[in-house]
């Protein structure tokens, strides 16, 4: 993944705009606010390629940014309180819509706080992975926020929350890049699973 090809490519509001699937995707995935496109920004080391809002609710579309071998998929956030109720719904069929699609989902980076216990929202959307055999990491941002002691305590505990489903899971911080190379790499592994074996 060369990440100086990356390029806005579209922005989706239904499933209809989308065009043909053509590269692997990644496909980024939290509540609102969770840091989506904070993280993208990190991951492809620029500062405003993913519009980043300090308002909860602001990506209403699915955005995509194009590189030299995947594409990035930047879904719109769920659980945010203060939108109507046809704007949660038009937001689910969005999202459900694409997942459903047959897309070439390579992976999905579903993204979590990992100040907090995941919310029944996270935890709906990890089963619905599960459920479906999509391939899927977690990441728990925000890590730097918590100081040692919490750090601590909250690792243990996303451990054993994870460890009997096998869900793979690694701490993000886009203040000290962690887990910046270790996401890249496997964005790589998933795009190119032949050639990393």
């Amino acid at each position: 993944m060369k990440i100086e090809s990356a390029r806005f490519e579209f922005s989706a509001g239904t499933c209809a705009q989308l065009p043909p699937g053509d590269l692997p995707e990644i496909v980024f995935s939290g509540r609102s606010n969770v840091g989506k496109s904070t993280l993208i920004n990190k991951l492809l080391n620029r500062k405003s390629l993913a519009r980043v809002s300090a308002q909860p609710g602001k990506t209403a579309t699915i955005n995509a940014y194009r590189l030299d071998t995947c594409r990035l998929i930047d879904l719109p956030g769920y659980g945010y309180a203060k939108v109507s109720r046809a704007e949660k719904l038009r937001w689910g069929n969005l999202v459900n819509g694409y997942l459903e699609a047959k897309r070439p989902i390579a992976l999905v980076v579903q993204l979590i706080d990992m100040r907090h216990e995941p919310t029944a929202d996270d935890r709906q959307m990890i089963q619905y992975l599960l459920d479906r055999e999509l391939p899927f990491v977690v990441v728990a941002t925000k890590s730097d926020k918590l100081n040692g002691t919490n750090r601590r305590l909250r690792t243990q505990s996303l451990d054993e929350l994870f460890a009997d489903a096998g869900i793979s899971w690694l701490p993000f911080s886009s203040v000290q890049g962690e887990g910046v190379p270790e996401l890249r790499a496997l964005i790589d592994k998933s795009c190119f699973p032949a050639a990393a074996e």
